[in-house]
């Protein structure tokens, strides 16, 4: 059977779900490395930040290097790592006497397949032949949250009937997906982003003035969305008093669920409003649900605080991409190279800002306050470059307009 660019898309669908695995479902367990490898807090920050700091490296070097070996070759290659390091993951821990070293290890080999993911899978989804782009990449990057929602939901549903001393087999199951999607890529068809596969290149790149904006915008977004994601589960059971299967659905699931509906949302609305307005009234949002779980004592009220903020980072990462797409012509594979080089880098930059106090998550996420904020202004200096240049364009063609 002949297979079409319907099939490249659900194949990036699920390259995302992939990606979810890797940066959800480990999370999920670190209550449990703290009680069986007897791994403290600040060991697991280093997880977090690993994770993130090897796909950091994985964007930064594949702006070298994917057009060389291709689409095809670098998302079999994702796949493989992605599945080797959940595998890794149930046994490597116990043959070092400290058992960090092999949960460092496992985490260093999956995060650099989903790093390599996280460059590859919207490049090739643009590349596809659709008609509305914009709402292609909304829903692409929706199933992260499906796949979030999914892992949280299955993996709480397993530890409850079978308990949570049998990680392992969930995370052989969980390997299973990028094994299964790794052969489904070596057959579905793809495209070049760019005409005969040639973009800018990284100095002409680098001139592009709104690279840079959209650069810090990726940077915010990604400090946003993790801030809140990677402590969402620990936090519902530490900071809330709840149990774990009540954390993992309250905390990260909830997250998770709002923030694919609010991608749903935007790939809905991204034809009729602005995605910058769509990006402003989620940072906005954002900034809200820090206050919330940050000042509001009540556990209910923190609940709702996360749920609000997966709802609110919702339309950034995609905007993000969408905008970069729309106002870097011809950035190709570099650009959502460098791209996913600043989200990865807030990716670090969140958790690491809301975990610095150690259990007293409320003031670390108080902090983290900062990165909406920044990201409202990268979107208000967007908005004056894009007006600026508008009325420049306007003058060009007509002289002696000057309004």
């Amino acid at each position: 059977m002949k297979l079409s660019y319907k099939n490249t898309i659900a194949a990036s669908f699920i390259g995302y779900i992939v990606q979810a695995i890797v940066n959800i479902f480990v999370p999920l367990l670190f209550v449990t490395f703290q009680t069986q490898y007897a791994t403290p807090l600040s060991e697991i920050t280093v997880l977090i930040a690993v994770n993130f700091a090897v796909q950091l490296s994985v964007d930064l070097s594949s702006a070298f290097f994917i057009d060389k070996i291709g689409y095809r070759a670098a998302a079999v290659t994702a796949h493989a790592f992605a599945a080797a390091g959940l595998v890794l993951l149930t046994f490597l821990p116990e043959l070092f006497s400290e058992a960090f070293w092999g949960l460092l290890i496992s985490v260093i080999v999956y995060a650099f397949g989903g790093g390599l993911l996280e460059v590859i899978v919207s490049p090739i989804v643009e590349g596809c032949p659709t008609k509305n782009k914009a709402q292609t990449m909304g829903f692409l990057h929706s199933f992260y949250c499906w796949g979030s929602v999914a892992v949280v939901g299955f993996s709480t549903l397993f530890f409850a009937l079978c308990g949570v001393e049998n990680w392992k087999i969930m995370t052989w199951v969980w390997a299973a997906v990028p094994l299964c999607n790794l052969v489904y890529f070596c057959f579905v068809p793809l495209m070049p982003l760019n005409e005969e596969g040639r973009g800018l290149g990284i100095k002409s790149l680098f001139k592009n003035k709104y690279l840079w904006i959209f650069l810090l915008i990726m940077l915010c977004a990604g400090a946003c969305e993790l801030a809140i994601s990677q402590w969402a589960s620990l936090f519902a059971e530490k900071g809330l008093g709840v149990s774990k299967t009540v954390g993992d659905l309250a905390g990260p699931a909830l997250f998770a669920l709002l923030m694919g509906i609010s991608r749903l949302i935007y790939g809905r609305l991204s034809q009729k409003i602005k995605i910058g307005f769509l990006m402003l009234i989620g940072a906005v949002l954002c900034m809200a649900s820090y206050l919330i779980i940050a000042l509001v004592p009540h556990p209910a009220a923190g609940l709702v605080g996360m749920g609000l903020s997966g709802f609110a980072v919702g339309s950034l990462w995609p905007g993000a991409f969408s905008g970069a797409a729309e106002s870097v012509k011809g950035g190709g594979a570099t650009m959502y190279a460098f791209l996913a080089l600043a989200g990865d880098s807030g990716c670090i930059l969140g958790p690491a800002v809301a975990g610095a106090f150690g259990d007293d998550l409320h003031t670390g996420i108080l902090i983290a306050v900062i990165f909406p904020v920044l990201l409202i202004a990268g979107i208000a200096v967007l908005f004056a470059m894009k007006k600026r240049d508008c009325k420049k364009e306007r003058e060009t063609h007509d002289p002696d307009q000057l309004s």
